[in-house]
């Protein structure tokens, strides 16, 4: 019974070692990876000594260098200082006097294609008076499960200020849901205005993307809106890794929701984002009256976002007939 239970603690501890040391071990191409096979073979050779002379010698070294292991890993810090991509070179900056805010590196480029763009980095005013409704948009890009969440808050004049917690991808580098696990990357908060970064999933990327309005009180609008800030504003202090587990576009949103709504349970649709819509109805989050079918089917705005490409009333364009979302004049 002790070989069995040291052999799962070398297997499992091997299965997190070995893609942290690929993942994470600053060496050039392919030594990462051949120090992380080097790592498999010594945890197999300690397996096959632990059976082959019952030696505890074996065991008592791979502990060692297991526990050197994670010294390292402890030490690994998030950056603030990495050549990023452009789309989320900026932190968003926040000014507020009273209830009129101040909005610096909004978001808002026009993408022709993921590498062809004009960048723009705007300043917005926005009075918080004068917020009126929050929408939840989910893009998907890896089968029905898997959706990036974006959140957007609507204003009386016609404003729409698009949140959405990202990767901070260095220039040149692509996501991996696996290597999100091993501090591959840094987090970012972007705001963006909703032509850049819901247009540039529909008509760029070729994602599916779902709008909802959800139901909060006005106070809780302006509470989660202001959440947001708070988190731009704490990352911009310190930097903070990425987990595709736990610091997620999900997560993270459920976390400054559910200290301002309170009483939101936890559920495993949290990490299988595709189907939030289904615990927020659960919950009475989405427009009442509606089956989660019939909501999925009238939010799917990848047409009209297609359709509306150059239209300045993009946002209203793709509302047309969402529930609970006034048409469009």
């Amino acid at each position: 019974m002790g070989r069995v239970v040291w052999t799962l603690v070398l297997l499992l501890s091997s299965l997190w070692a070995v893609p942290a040391l690929h993942y994470r071990l600053p060496l050039p191409a392919p030594w990462a990876s051949v120090v992380a096979g080097g790592w498999a073979l010594f945890a197999l050779a300690a397996i096959w000594l632990l059976w082959r002379e019952g030696a505890a010698r074996p065991v008592l070294a791979y502990g060692v260098a297991f526990a050197l292991l994670l010294g390292w890993w402890v030490r690994i810090a998030p950056s603030d200082d990495r050549v990023w991509a452009d789309d989320v070179a900026r932190h968003l900056q926040s000014q507020v006097d009273g209830s009129v805010l101040t909005l610096s590196n909004v978001r808002n480029f026009d993408w022709r294609s993921d590498t062809d763009y004009t960048a723009r980095w705007e300043t917005r005013r926005l009075d918080l008076d004068r917020l009126r409704t929050v929408d939840m948009a989910l893009s998907y890009w890896m089968g029905p499960a898997i959706a990036h969440t974006l959140v957007s808050f609507g204003f009386d004049d016609g404003q729409q200020i698009v949140f959405s917690v990202e990767i901070r991808k260095e220039r040149g580098e692509s996501f991996s849901a696996v290597a999100g696990f091993f501090k591959q990357y840094e987090l970012s908060l972007v705001a963006a205005d909703e032509r850049d970064i819901l247009r540039v999933r529909t008509n760029v990327r070729g994602e599916d993307v779902y709008l909802y309005r959800v139901q909060l009180a006005p106070a809780a609008q302006r509470a989660l809106f202001l959440a947001y800030l708070a988190q731009a504003q704490a990352l911009a202090r310190a930097p903070r890794f990425y987990d595709t587990l736990s610091a997620n576009c999900t997560t993270i949103v459920y976390e400054m929701a559910r200290r301002i709504v309170g009483g939101l349970p936890l559920d495993w649709r949290l990490l299988a984002s595709g189907y939030l819509p289904e615990y927020l109805h659960s919950v009475g989050g989405l427009a009442p009256g509606h089956t989660v079918k019939q909501l999925r089917s009238a939010g799917r705005i990848t047409a009209r976002a297609q359709a509306a490409d150059a239209d300045p009333q993009f946002s209203q364009a793709i509302r047309r007939g969402v529930p609970g979302m006034e048409a469009a004049p």
